[in-house]
């Protein structure tokens, strides 16, 4: 574990608000990455607004139509600290 790096959090960003980030960032309607995923409009529009979780299942797949890590989801605004741990 002596390479083991503390993760700081840097910005305050919802798991929803990740996922519509991620989104508008690949220019996707929620209806283009719902035919994507196979994720109901619906549902995507509840992840966004944080009253639906997210779950691990949903965030690989949605992580895969975003080419993206499930963890840009799951761990918004977290970053590595460059000092190691002692």
């Amino acid at each position: 574990m002596k390479d083991y790096k503390k993760s700081k959090k840097r910005i305050d960003v919802s798991i929803g608000e990740s996922v519509r980030i991620m989104r508008e960032l690949q220019e996707l309607s929620q209806n283009e990455l719902a035919s994507l995923t196979g994720i109901p409009q619906s549902t995507l529009s509840a992840i966004e607004h944080d009253k639906v979780n997210l779950g691990v299942e949903r965030a690989k797949v949605l992580a895969r139509a975003l080419k993206c890590h499930p963890a840009v989801l799951v761990f918004p605004g977290w970053d590595i600290n460059t000092e190691k741990a002692a």
